[in-house]
């Protein structure tokens, strides 16, 4: 069940590039979303990550590189983290509250971004759990939608209520003021879960290999022609789905050398 935080409790004292949190809301006892102040500074792409965390109990600061999963038009910045009972930051982290500090060091960097693709025709998102942060911030971008005829979104959790947060961006999309008109029959939208029985199941590597999500969505195989992909998860799925596209005849890009697949090697979670 969401529960959700805007009002500020208390105040914190003032951190080295600290940002105040203005909202928080809990999805699963394993995963939280929050959003912070934007500083003036910060200019991002929609898809990269920055460092952010708290102070350590020695007083130096606890960083972990963390997607922002705001589009880079957001006058906040929001970002979608798993909790770890034990995490050095997130067992910390799950708990901040608004109007408490959160530090932030602005300088943006990453590999999903829209820059390090060739042109194509459909783009193809393929997430797990938290991994979809990046893409949450790609998809509110309104040059995603003009590059793009079609985009793809696989998002796998263990169980269905972990796929809520997608869940809840991919429907509002339609109705959103600066992007719905361009979304409009763009998108299709494939979550499964691995573990809890569902309407759909199975891993995104399973799905792709078996053929099974190109019946499902009624859509042609992998052609690296027209198809261009964005991969965030652990590491053994960025692996095994890197293996997949590159069989696929796909070229892993960068920003220094666009191609037909990007993947993030920076993901936590």
């Amino acid at each position: 069940m969401t529960e959700q935080m805007t009002k500020p409790l208390k105040p914190t004292p003032t951190l080295p590039d600290a940002q105040t949190v203005t909202s928080v809301t809990h999805y699963t006892d394993r995963l939280f979303a929050f959003r912070c102040t934007r500083p003036r500074s910060l200019r991002f792409r929609s898809g990269e990550f920055v460092m952010i965390g708290l102070l350590g109990e020695n007083g130096k600061p606890l960083l972990r590189a963390y997607s922002i999963a705001s589009p880079s038009w957001d006058e906040e910045l929001e970002f979608y983290s798993i909790k770890v009972p034990d995490g050095p930051l997130t067992s910390r982290l799950q708990h901040i509250q608004p109007g408490e500090q959160i530090i932030l060091r602005p300088k943006p960097v990453g590999t999903l971004v829209l820059d390090a693709l060739l042109p194509g025709k459909r783009l193809w998102m393929l997430a797990t759990g938290t991994g979809i942060a990046p893409f949450a911030s790609l998809l509110r971008d309104p040059e995603t939608w003009e590059k793009y005829e079609q985009v793809i979104v696989m998002h796998t959790c263990r169980d269905a209520d972990e796929l809520t947060y997608g869940r809840d961006l991919i429907e509002a999309l339609p109705e959103d003021p600066l992007i719905g008109e361009l979304v409009e029959g763009k998108l299709l939208y494939y979550p499964t879960t691995t573990r809890e029985k569902t309407e759909r199941m199975g891993r995104i590597t399973d799905n792709l290999s078996s053929g099974k999500v190109f019946a499902d969505l009624d859509i042609p195989p992998l052609d690296p022609a027209v198809d261009r992909a964005m991969v965030c998860g652990s590491l053994d799925f960025n692996l095994d789905v890197k293996a997949i596209l590159e069989e696929a005849g796909l070229r892993e890009g960068a920003n220094s050398e666009p191609a037909e697949y990007v993947v993030e090697k920076a993901f936590v979670g």
